[in-house]
């Protein structure tokens, strides 16, 4: 699996919701969904995820994202928790920093992220048909719904 090139690594950091993915345990029957990066001191990203439960609760889950080589920071592992590490690719990326696709070489999950909690259906079918392209199942791949949040209470 390719990464993009001349990632600015600066640039990336922030705040991306989380259009669609093929969901990992602690993603399924969630919305609102939340990846923020955040550049460390040593090199390293340090990750917040956020996402809201189907009981309106927002949880939060903190990682660790080291990137693999500084003249290709696309190219990232990640640790949620220790020893465990796992790729991360960012593998699309446009030219404004406005959306991104973040895919594991096994295929077994992506992530179609943006700035903003929206992303152009256009944008959205075209990065299907790459992902299919390079090997993913796309009938896995889910939208994760961006509603207003309750307040519990």
């Amino acid at each position: 699996m390719k990464a993009v090139k001349d990632l600015d690594l600066d640039r990336f950091m922030g705040d991306w919701h989380v259009i669609a993915n093929i969901p990992t345990f602690i993603e399924k029957n969630t919305r609102n969904n939340l990846e923020s990066y955040r550049l460390s001191d040593d090199g390293n990203v340090d990750i917040t995820f956020s996402v809201t439960t189907q009981d309106n609760e927002r949880k939060q889950y903190h990682a660790k994202g080291f990137v693999l080589d500084q003249d290709q920071p696309s190219r990232w592992k990640v640790q949620f928790f220790w020893p465990l590490k796992f790729p991360f690719y960012v593998i699309e990326l446009d030219e404004e920093y406005s959306y991104t696709v973040i895919g594991l070489p096994s295929r077994k999950y992506v992530w179609i992220m943006a700035r903003e909690p929206h992303l152009d259906e256009t944008i959205y079918q075209d990065i299907l048909v790459r992902l299919a392209d390079i090997g993913y199942n796309v009938n896995n791949i889910q939208k994760v719904p961006f509603t207003a949040d309750k307040k519990k209470g």
